[in-house]
């Protein structure tokens, strides 16, 4: 059933909202921490945790070499023997028109000739900090990525309501203006008073690929570096000079990589994260902070979750090339953990509401009183859900 769409750019929290919500300074929430891993789904990463919201028993996939079907399984390994498919045209096939079985054979390589690798899973014992952290504060079943699609667009989601566009991976001229797409960067510039804003960042400030960031606003990114004494991130925290809204990007690359990107290991990008939520909590601002932690994308994992269809965000259609799968962006991707992690977040609560990457977006224009940037998170619930903004624990 298609969604209900009434709202566009530019219309404010206050016009979207259900009357008596809160809004602007009403939300007792002056920092707000944005963490976006990579490539892992729901069922991959937290099927186990609560198992009523993982995949049901007798869930499977066909086997592409016509064997018995495959059936989700404890991953022993921490590092895969090969990425997976989260292309647009793979995650189509995977998604394959809401039958959630197409993980499998999209995944076939020659380490895994099955394409048996998609329907791994962990458990507590391997992912023990992020199973406390689902566990005790604020999380939902019902959290999409934004698009059937790999990272740039997802994250271009998260920053500007719309992929204006783009499905691929795609890196403009970074010696021009492009891309020129407003981003929550600009609406924050525009604020009066501004809201202010930093990326920290490991080796590359994503939101630097925007021109307006990566021309006017280099004073707004700051790399971490790998020495935790000096790190601003872990400075700030620990000074209680956290910027109102902060995006911290992992290592995408190297020998530090610890994004969660398979095939890198999902215990250094859980120690990444540990380390920077520890580092709030114990610092003068935890108090008044929300910190966000999601996934940009499936990364080719199953998730037996059927995304449902989403309000495109503007009128620009995806730049397809001859032989992709047809589509538009009216449908959420496949789905990935979130947690609010908040002195304000509901305890132990699992939230079943629809959520996107433009909830998150939605909710620091819902703080901060500013205009939506599409239609996509103008119509996008804010994640109020998972906060009780007037008992703090």
């Amino acid at each position: 059933q298609a969604p209900s769409c009434p709202f566009g750019a530019g219309d404010l929290p206050v016009v979207t909202l259900p009357p008596g919500s809160p809004h602007g300074s009403q939300i007792p929430i002056d920092h707000i921490v944005v963490i976006m891993q990579e490539n892992r789904s729901f069922d991959h990463y937290l099927g186990r945790l609560r198992r009523k919201y993982g995949p049901p028993r007798g869930t499977t996939n066909p086997d592409p070499l016509g064997g018995d079907p495959i059936k989700p399984f404890h991953q022993k390994r921490y590092c895969e023997v090969a990425d997976l498919d989260h292309s647009w045209n793979g995650t189509h096939h995977e998604f394959d028109g809401g039958a959630m079985d197409g993980f499998t054979a999209a995944n076939v390589d020659d380490m895994d000739t099955h394409g048996a690798r998609a329907m791994g899973f962990y458990t507590r014992r391997d992912l023990p900090y992020y199973y406390k952290l689902f566990k005790k504060f604020a999380s939902t079943d019902r959290y999409f990525c934004s698009v059937l699609s790999q990272t740039f667009p997802n994250r271009y989601y998260l920053l500007a309501g719309t992929s204006f566009g783009e499905i691929r991976n795609n890196v403009p001229n970074l010696a021009s203006a492009d891309y020129t797409a407003r981003t929550i960067f600009n609406l924050m510039d525009e604020a009066v008073p501004a809201v202010s804003w930093k990326i920290y960042y490991s080796d590359l400030p994503f939101g630097a690929i925007f021109g307006y960031v990566r021309l006017q606003r280099l004073a707004n990114l700051v790399q971490m570096g790998t020495d935790d004494a000096t790190n601003p991130l872990l400075l700030d925290a620990q000074n209680g000079t956290l910027p109102q809204v902060a995006f911290v990007d992992p290592a995408f690359t190297g020998e530090a990589e610890n994004d969660e990107h398979p095939p890198t290991s999902i215990q250094k990008g859980q120690a990444f994260v540990a380390k920077i939520v520890n580092a709030i909590m114990a610092g003068p601002d935890w108090s008044s902070t929300a910190i966000f932690l999601t996934y940009d994308e499936h990364g080719g994992y199953f998730d037996h979750v059927p995304p449902p269809p989403a309000c495109l965000p503007d009128a620009t259609p995806p730049n397809l090339l001859a032989g992709d799968v047809p589509g538009a962006f009216d449908n959420y991707g496949i789905r990935v953990p979130m947690v609010a992690v908040s002195p304000y977040s509901k305890r132990n609560y699992v939230s079943h509401h629809v959520y996107d990457h433009t909830s998150i977006l939605r909710f620091i224009e819902t703080r901060f009183d500013l205009p939506a940037l599409t239609a996509r998170d103008a119509n996008a619930e804010p994640l109020l859900d998972l906060f009780d903004f007037q008992n703090a624990t």
